[in-house]
């Protein structure tokens, strides 16, 4: 059994180890308590019943920092008002707080649900892989880094604010191996990359208020930078660089004894790059392409998954001539397979990049300013918004445009108008 006296420095000096003593006498207060463990540290405490009936000890703080006994056993009132007035239990949530989830946890749940198909887009859909990919990432390489450790409920907007600064300032880079041959991950930062983070951390957010981690969400009202990024469009001598890349790559290589050598290039993925050049159409869609998806006859393309759901697309006369240029033989369903195995060609980036090397064309250049071109190229011509969305699979359209099963007179000739404007200016 504990001893009763009125707890004082002189009583604390004398407390043997693995001993504890209750607070008694005139001024004493009810439970209010002090221990000595193994070594010199001496805490104070106090003991209570909740509503319910439950007994419950809760450390008020250590002797000396910055606790006396005067303050603790002040204290120890306070905690007892709080469980008798207000009907709280101090102690069960001290508890909840230091047992309560941090933002690393909120992430793993996220993925896990996303991966699970349980995380549904706006339209009703459940999240593509490649924007899985994309949310991975910017977890891995700066929310879990900067904030995994924090609590949900500590995260404040001015928080948010520091971290979107920090990211922005490259506090997060990093250069490191992604366990792939060759393959490194470079993780640079920036005010673009800042931005489009801290809208993760608003969905992240978002999500745990719907599961009930949090009650509200830090990231509402943070003003973000703004996107910088220029809708980049190829210029004549672009487009001829491109032209003259696809075609000094096209052949095999040339060997020091004068004979030919291997392939430069894959040739589907040269193909694929034309294809994109008269297509518009996002890298992805391109090398994800199968010809079950394609219909030669009526010049369609019906892409059952894409950016935004299923969609139609017409196809040009040089798309229709690119498609028939394709083997076959040993290729599966894709239309541009990969050199090895049976996925999609997931070098395609660095096969774009060396076709812009060859032709001069600077580095700037990218698969998505293709498709910006080819969409600016049309609007130059005079086509309208719609005709253009309809060519290259833009978002909207219309409730109609589920129904179509095939492209228009009107459709099929605005494709060929741009494709062939695309193959003038490549010089081809």
């Amino acid at each position: 059994m504990a001893d009763k006296r009125k707890i004082g420095l002189r009583e604390i000096r004398a407390l043997p180890q693995n001993t504890e003593i209750f607070d008694a006498g005139p001024g004493a207060v009810p439970g209010f308590g002090v221990r000595r463990r193994a070594g010199a540290t001496v805490s104070y405490f106090v003991m209570f019943r909740t509503v319910e009936g439950r007994q419950r000890r809760l450390t008020i703080g250590q002797h000396g920092a910055p606790w006396t006994p005067d303050q603790a056993r002040e204290k120890a009132l306070a905690i007892l008002a709080e469980v008798k007035i207000e009907q709280r239990d101090p102690a069960a949530e001290k508890r909840e707080r230091r047992e309560a989830a941090i933002i690393a946890d909120l992430c793993e749940m996220y993925l896990a649900d996303a991966e699970a198909g349980r995380l549904l887009t706006r339209r009703g859909t459940s999240k593509k892989s490649t924007t899985l990919a994309t949310d991975r990432s910017r977890i891995s390489s700066h929310v879990l880094p900067l904030l995994g450790p924090m609590k949900l409920s500590s995260l404040t907007r001015a928080d948010v604010e520091r971290f979107m600064h920090a990211v922005a300032e490259g506090r997060s880079s990093k250069r490191e191996k992604t366990g792939k041959p060759r393959g490194l991950s470079n993780v640079r930062g920036g005010k673009g990359s800042a931005a489009r983070t801290v809208g993760m951390l608003g969905a992240l957010f978002t999500y745990a208020v719907r599961k009930g981690l949090c009650a509200s969400n830090p990231v509402t009202g943070v003003i973000r930078f703004a996107d910088s990024q220029r809708e980049r469009r190829l210029s004549d001598q672009e487009y001829a660089g491109i032209g003259a890349g696809l075609v000094a790559l096209a052949g095999p290589a040339h060997r020091a004894d004068g004979k030919e050598g291997k392939q430069q290039i894959w040739p589907p993925a040269l193909a694929a790059i034309r294809f994109l050049l008269v297509t518009g159409w996002r890298s992805g869609e391109v090398i994800g392409l199968r010809w079950s998806e394609v219909d030669l006859v009526t010049r369609t393309a019906r892409l059952a998954d894409t950016k935004t759901g299923q969609s139609m697309r017409p196809l040009s006369q040089a798309a229709c001539a690119i498609l028939n240029a394709q083997s076959r033989a040993g290729a599966g369903d894709l239309v541009f397979p990969a050199s090895r195995g049976a996925g999609v060609m997931s070098g395609f980036p660095s096969y774009f990049a060396r076709v812009c090397a060859a032709g001069g064309v600077p580095s700037d250049v990218t698969p998505h300013v293709l498709r910006h071109s080819f969409a600016s190229l049309a609007a130059d011509i005079g086509f309208s918004d719609a005709t253009i969305g309809q060519m290259i699979g833009h978002k909207g359209g219309g409730i109609t445009r589920r129904y179509i099963h095939h492209a228009d007179a009107v459709l099929l000739a605005a494709a060929d108008r741009v494709a062939e404007e695309t193959i003038t200016r490549m010089g081809r």
